[in-house]
């Protein structure tokens, strides 16, 4: 016996009840027939009632059923449809009457792509040219959609518009960012190829730093890069506070040798021992007064001694203080000292009870001093980090007399030793800290103001002003060891000598001319460069006879 096929699990309603069939449904089914169609044989078998999804005939559509076999159209019947009820057995339904069937747009045939295995398969890759992350889209299309996305109202003001896009420099309808060629490099901003020069030194490794026989020096200028001459110092302390080397008016050359002060006379080249430290004493620091005829010595126990050059005989000695004097500086008759303990001392010369002055300002030892040219104002730099701006004009004086900075500036991060006044803009001070700033301050001694900052790659160790040229230079220590000329006010570098000594380039001094330069160095070398040219020669009628102005290449002011 064949069991009735069941229809799968997977078909089945997720609801176990069965809906009972009531006896109006059972008459109704019963009574209901199918016609055969064409082409196919009516079953013998009549048609099994306890499961309505079999079926041995499929029906026919509603649509082509005919009206003569089947259900019978009545008219009650139509009447009811067309107004969308029916009724039967006490059940209606209302129905949706669709006015407009839906029609699909006719597609385009699709071309298949032809592309290897390792091609992904992408749309509509042969008509995009463009990266799919990057819009590539005509004028027209970007102006349509800010029109849809109301962006580009049509409200708004097309003058304001236009001057907006005036302004920002950009055309309309045009995306703000995109490719182009790089800008080309600023021929006048250098600041940035300064900080890499400055930073190459830092960041080099050993031995990749260039010899004293190269230099970085610019189109307009060519410095030479050895000295023009070398003497021996045997027994030059290397101390970055003492000042050892002084050059006077007279082309004489002063120069401490640890006990020892020794004189050279650049004109003839003759060297003299002038005098001998005290026993257990040794020369921290000279100076030649204005006049180049007197010597002021600074001695580590203190006393301040003042000798005759052209005689070669000592004067006096002037004691007092209670540490080394690092550093001396004249102005006419008045012999300035800075001590150890941070006391700078007004001497004058011309009397027995030369103290006249004292200066406290500092905290630290005095390392940098310097009297400007007209004498109304004197610059001090000390180990507390502080410059200090005096005012010159000694009015009451007396051996308890104190005076006051007028200017006080804080900005150094370590000793200040390199103090300079320049010759050509007395309002000009530059000021030069150690190892741990690095930085060339320029002041405005009038206003107090900080006009110029230059950061160098070392600690600096001396500064001196070019007479003749709106230029400076600076002397380093490590790592550099180097000699390095600056432009004013722009600050741009000039030329640069590195390793011009094999150690820190402690010392410095300029010719009378204002045109050679020398160094000294814990090397024990004393080095004469030709920075720059000597003033022109300017022909001047003396006593109805014609006189040029010397510089160090001859008569008194020449080099031997």
């Amino acid at each position: 016996m064949s069991s009735i096929p069941k229809t799968p699990s997977r078909y089945r309603s997720r609801s176990d009840a069965k809906t009972p069939l009531t006896p109006s449904l059972l008459s109704a089914l019963n009574a209901f027939s199918i016609s055969p169609t064409k082409g196919h044989k009516q079953s013998t078998r009549a048609a099994d009632l306890s499961n309505p999804f079999i079926s041995r005939s499929r029906p026919v559509s509603p649509a082509k059923r005919t009206t003569s076999a089947g259900v019978p159209a009545y008219d009650s019947f139509q009447r009811q449809a067309s107004g969308g009820v029916i009724r039967k057995g006490g059940v209606e339904s209302r129905l949706d009457v669709v006015s407009r069937d839906y029609v699909p747009p006719q597609s385009q045939p699709k071309t298949e792509l032809k592309r290897s295995r390792s091609t992904p398969a992408t749309r509509d890759r042969a008509h995009s040219n463009g990266d799919r992350f990057i819009t590539n889209r005509e004028e027209t299309e970007v102006a349509a959609t800010l029109e849809l996305m109301s962006l580009n109202p049509k409200s708004a003001s097309p003058g304001h518009t236009a001057r907006l896009a005036a302004a920002a420099g950009v055309p309309l309808n045009r995306r703000v960012l995109a490719y182009h060629e790089a800008p080309p490099a600023s021929s006048s901003d250098s600041s940035l190829a300064q900080q890499r020069e400055i930073a190459r030194p830092l960041y080099a490794r050993p031995g990749a730093l260039p010899s004293s026989t190269g230099t970085t020096t610019n189109k307009s200028r060519r410095i030479p890069t050895q000295p023009e001459r070398v003497l021996d110092a045997p027994g030059m302390v290397d101390d970055f506070y003492l000042n050892l080397v002084s050059w006077s008016c007279q082309n004489a050359v002063a120069v401490a040798l640890a006990e020892s002060t020794y004189i050279w006379r650049a004109d003839v080249g003759a060297v003299s021992h002038l005098c001998e430290a005290p026993e257990g004493s040794y020369v921290s620091s000279v100076d030649f007064s204005n006049d180049g005829a007197y010597l002021g010595i600074g001695l580590g126990t203190g006393e301040v001694e003042l000798w005759d050059v052209e005689a070669g005989q000592k004067l006096r000695t002037m004691a007092g203080h209670q540490g080394q004097i690092a550093v001396l500086s004249w102005h006419a008759h008045i012999l300035s000292s800075g001590c150890g303990d941070g006391s700078i001392w007004h001497h004058d010369v011309r009397v027995p009870r030369h103290k006249v002055m004292e200066l406290l300002g500092h905290t630290g030892e005095i390392c940098g001093l310097k009297w400007r040219e007209d004498g109304e104002l004197l610059a001090s730099g000390g180990n507390d980090n502080v410059v200090n701006i005096w005012d010159g004009r000694v009015g009451d004086v007396g051996e308890g007399t104190q005076g006051t900075a007028k200017w006080t500036k804080r900005n150094h991060t370590a000793a200040v030793k390199a103090i300079a006044w320049c010759p050509w803009q007395p309002s000009l001070l530059a000021s030069g800290g150690g190892t741990n700033d690095a930085t060339v301050h320029i002041w405005n001694s009038s206003t107090g103001a900080r006009l110029h900052s230059l950061k160098t790659p070392s600690q600096v160790t001396s500064i001196q002003w070019s007479p003749h040229k709106k230029e400076f230079m600076t002397t380093h220590g490590y790592p550099t060891n180097a000699i390095m000329v600056h432009a004013y006010p722009s600050l741009e570098r000039i030329a640069e000598i590195r390793d011009a000594h094999d150690s820190r380039v402690l010392y410095s001094a300029v010719s009378p001319a204002g045109d050679v330069v020398c160094t000294g160095a814990g090397d024990e070398n004393l080095k004469f460069w030709r920075i720059w040219e000597a003033a022109s020669t300017k022909k001047k009628r003396v006593d109805g006879k014609e006189r040029s102005s010397s510089t160090t290449r001859s008569g008194i002011l020449s080099i031997r």
